[in-house]
């Protein structure tokens, strides 16, 4: 059991659970786990992110936030899955409302094995290069399709207000309006740039690289990539070897 305590940030507030150490991991008693899981507001936090922003998450020294984008994918998402399972690592996936729709089974999955399910439009458009109003149907779309996949119904709000811009390509109009509708905005603080061909080795080293620059952050991988699926399971266990710690993000409780 992990247990809560809140604490107040200058940069952001965030209402964090923090745990004594990492709980055990069946059958991999040296699993890198999850450190502590930290509740993100909206309210507090609309922007996160310093590839995008000028703010990002309260994150410690050497803590990481893993974030995957574009899926679910039916080849490549499940060995994600599994290497996150192997280590007792949890992580937020900003999800496509058309995938979740074509794979609902593999959206469930996630959601049941305590990763954080989060939205990145319907069909990946470069959202500010549309008409608002157009922009705006197309993330309420995927928000949609996503929890209608998920719950099999859908409300006026998301079920986890998180949204990452496809290609951070945000506008002040779009984010005002997610802002005044309590939907937090994610960009990264690195990424992996999987969207490069590369291989698995060579993606590994660009992180660490990137990742010992920063010192943490938010990461940015694809979990539609196979260089990134390949290369997972080293990098949890250069996580774990160079003590990193894992945050998971989630909403605050609601009565969803």
């Amino acid at each position: 059991m992990i247990a809560r305590s809140c604490i107040a940030s200058l940069a952001l507030a965030v209402t964090v659970a923090t745990a004594p150490g990492a709980p055990s991991c069946p059958g991999n008693a040296d699993a890198l786990g999850t450190e502590r899981i930290l509740e993100v507001d909206p309210a507090k936090t609309p922007r996160v992110g310093r590839k995008h922003f000028p703010q990002t998450l309260a994150l410690r020294p050497k803590e990481v936030v893993l974030t995957f984008d574009d899926g679910p994918d039916p080849i490549f998402t499940p060995p994600i899955l599994e290497a996150l399972k192997q280590e007792c690592v949890k992580g937020s996936f900003f999800l496509l409302g058309r995938s979740a729709l074509a794979h609902p089974e593999l959206t469930r999955r996630e959601l049941a094995e305590g990763h954080t399910i989060a939205h990145h439009s319907y069909q990946h458009p470069i959202l500010n290069r549309m008409p608002v109003a157009a922009a705006e149907a197309e993330i309420d779309r995927g928000f949609a399709a996503v929890d209608t996949a998920l719950y099999g119904k859908s409300g006026d709000r998301p079920a986890t207000p998180f949204f990452r811009f496809p290609g951070f390509a945000s506008s002040p109009a779009l984010l005002d309006h997610l802002e005044r509708r309590g939907i937090a905005v994610f960009g990264a603080d690195l990424w992996a740039s999987d969207w490069n061909p590369m291989t698995p080795a060579q993606q590994l080293k660009l992180v660490l690289d990137r990742l010992n620059a920063t010192q943490g952050g938010i990461i940015l991988f694809h979990d539609t990539k196979r260089q990134t699926a390949a290369m997972l399971p080293d990098f949890l266990r250069a996580l774990k070897g160079q003590d990193y710690g894992i945050v998971h993000v989630v909403a605050p409780l609601s009565g969803h």
